[in-house]
């Protein structure tokens, strides 16, 4: 029984990190990564559609994303969709493809980002202790039923901070490779 909340607490952190490391991806650094656009929808035949799924976005080099509508009829919907976004891209299209040029970021704009990661990362860990606080209190509730006694509750509750501090290790891990990734 406690092994299998345990499992349950384990998976639930490791979507802490996952739920971070996407999310961290949508903040732009100065290199090209088709990740940035994963928040942004065009309006495709009256629904707000990905644009991943409308057209081909590929990385030509390191600071250009390219992206080829597979209906060229939605250029202009993809090129609004991107101005109107809070990128602050510029594109360019030649008819059949888009442009999209990653400019350099500035020392200003890289402490923003670096901000938002560590806000991002703080919010992950604070999701983490309240999901290790409901499995203190589940797992207490259990000992005064009497399902399990106040040893294994003790090892229980020590195994449940062994595996936040881990998981929090990961966290500030994939914060300090984003912000490494921001400052380049």
């Amino acid at each position: 029984m406690v092994n299998d909340l345990l499992a349950e607490l384990k998976s639930g952190y490791e979507q802490a990190v996952v739920a971070l490391r996407r999310d961290a991806a949508k903040i732009r650094t100065g290199r090209a990564n088709p990740n940035i656009l994963d928040a942004l929808r065009v309006d495709y035949y009256g629904t707000p559609t990905p644009i991943m799924q409308i057209a081909a976005v590929k990385v030509a080099d390191a600071r250009m994303i390219t992206i080829q509508p597979w209906e060229k009829n939605m250029i202009n919907a993809i090129e609004k969709a991107i101005m109107s976004s809070d990128l602050g891209l510029n594109p360019s299209n030649d008819g059949s493809l888009i442009r999209l040029p990653i400019p350099a970021l500035t020392g200003e704009r890289r402490k923003e980002f670096t901000k938002q990661v560590k806000e991002m990362g703080e919010k992950s860990k604070i999701a983490v202790r309240n999901q290790r606080r409901d499995m203190n209190d589940m797992l207490k509730s259990i000992q005064k039923d009497g399902d399990i006694t106040e040893d294994e509750l003790k090892k229980a509750l020590t195994k449940v901070q062994e595996l936040t501090d881990e998981i929090t290790k990961k966290i500030d891990e994939v914060v300090a490779e984003k912000e490494k990734e921001i400052m380049e």
